[in-house]
């Protein structure tokens, strides 16, 4: 029994530090003006917002242009240059 509680204890120790080192998650809705096999542009407000694809994005519904979305995304830097 005590070596269940462990096993049982490690795992979630385990799943909550992974999660710990994921960013932040947002999300932003509004209707779809383009799609493309790697992004999807929406409007939000009076802004166009692009929004890359990749393998690990999941769809569910029809993406389509003049659906109305929500998507979850995390922020990712794509180059950092630090200056003296």
């Amino acid at each position: 029994m005590k070596l269940i509680a462990t096993f049982v204890a490690a795992t979630f120790l385990t799943a909550s530090v992974a999660l710990a080192g994921m960013p932040k998650t947002y999300q932003v809705t509004g209707p779809v003006l383009e799609v493309k096999p790697d992004m999807v542009t929406i409007q939000k407000g009076k802004e166009k917002w692009e929004i890359a694809l990749d393998k690990e994005t999941k769809v569910t519904g029809n993406l389509k242009i003049g659906a109305k979305v929500t998507i979850q995304y995390r922020m990712k830097a794509a180059s950092i240059e630090a200056k003296k």
